[in-house]
């Protein structure tokens, strides 16, 4: 590395960028295990190559072989922590995030536990090369309650690599595709479906949306598969409405309604959500919006900002008086920061007045590395809507 160029690495951050490179020693090839020292050779960490603009993404910050040993010891760990949070032998959960990248020190690397298959997904060239030995370890690890591994890394990697390979089982064979969250039952298609399948990170959000929704009119925007309209439901809401553009997410949320036994009447509308709450006339008493990422480069934040802005003055609009408004980014470029002073200025716009009631994250088995912040995405308000 570049004199003064390793004080994050030292920091225990774990990337290294080609900016920061003084020379390459060799001719390593996309993934390849790469050592990285400092200007005066010192060794300061181990990680997978990649040509880019994030050179190095580091998973040991020691000098050691990454054999069998190694990836027993990193999974071993990852399972102790979803173990401390009751996740692995919960009885209403059967589904979790075992490894979070960075936050698990396994940059490019994202394994989702579903009643039995572990869905692996590396979004960097080595971790998809070092799949076999990883599956290994999860064999391992995980014992009989390992019943198949599935990659499904193609749409996350680099597109010249991914035309060498397809989504396909590492281990086992096909299984259950059904999960149990807080005692609710869900479909999940993780070869069709967005990231790994379902979007455990809203778990505890999902939680938490019930507590408001018994006797409510609710409205679930960017619904994909159902999920906070299944809590709504199972909760006591009179009426839930559902809406996504995809036709496919529309499908999966009548599923996963029909497999929960409801007390109040749901309606699914494959259609714009901004041209969904353009046309209502009808306000709710309870409103989810949950867009998918509007930005994933610092370029795009600004144009983010202002798209959810415009997203929350609609939203705000339709609520009654009175009413709560669950709102979320899950752009890593957009900060908490930046995401209220778009709500503000979104209330100001819509003429609404707002408290914050709850400030919400991703939940514990979607840790965040103290020292690699950028693992944290997942940001959300409760807001009660005047």
């Amino acid at each position: 590395m570049k004199k003064g160029k390793d004080a994050a690495i030292r920091r225990k951050h774990h990337w290294v960028f080609s900016g920061a490179i003084k020379k390459i020693l060799g001719q390593p090839e996309d993934g390849d295990v790469v050592e990285v020292y400092s200007s005066q050779s010192e060794f300061l960490a181990l990680g997978h190559y990649k040509d880019g603009t994030i050179s190095v993404r580091i998973f040991s910050f020691k000098k050691m072989n990454p054999d069998r040993t190694f990836w027993v010891a990193k999974i071993q760990n990852a399972y102790n922590v979803r173990k401390l949070l009751g996740l692995t032998a919960s009885s209403t959960t059967n589904a979790y995030r075992l490894i979070h990248g960075e936050g698990d020190g396994l940059p490019g690397l994202v394994i989702d536990f579903y009643n039995g298959t572990c869905v692996f997904q590396a979004h960097s060239i080595g971790m998809h090369k070092s799949r076999t030995v990883i599956t290994q370890a999860l064999v391992e690890v995980l014992g009989d309650s390992l019943k198949a591994v599935y990659d499904k890394s193609q749409n996350t990697l680099p597109s010249e690599y991914a035309k060498s390979i397809t989504n396909s089982l590492l281990h086992g064979s096909e299984s259950d595709s059904y999960i149990e969250e807080y005692g609710h039952q869900f479909f999940v298609d993780w070869n069709l479906g967005q990231k790994t399948g379902f979007f455990l990170d809203q778990r505890e959000n999902r939680k938490l949306l019930a507590d408001y929704s018994k006797g409510k009119k609710v409205l679930n925007a960017f619904c994909y598969s159902g999920g906070f309209s299944v809590y709504a439901l199972q909760a006591g809401a009179t009426l839930v409405h559902s809406v996504d553009a995809s036709k496919r997410a529309m499908e999966w949320t009548a599923k996963n309604v029909a497999l929960n036994p409801n007390k109040g009447e749901h309606k699914g509308f494959a259609m714009d959500v901004l041209k969904f709450l353009k046309e209502l006339e009808t306000p709710y008493d309870v409103m989810v919006l949950d867009p998918p990422a509007y930005a994933k480069t610092l370029k795009a934040r600004h144009r983010a900002v202002q798209g959810y802005k415009r997203l929350n003055v609609e939203g705000m609009k339709k609520l009654k008086s009175g009413g709560i408004l669950f709102t979320f980014s899950c752009s890593q470029v957009v900060d908490l920061k930046l995401f209220k002073g778009a709500i503000m200025a979104a209330a100001l716009e819509a003429g609404r007045s707002v408290r914050i009631l709850h400030t919400l994250s991703q939940p514990a088995d979607h840790p965040i590395n103290i020292f690699h912040p950028e693992v944290s995405y997942l940001k959300g308000l409760v807001l009660h809507v005047i």
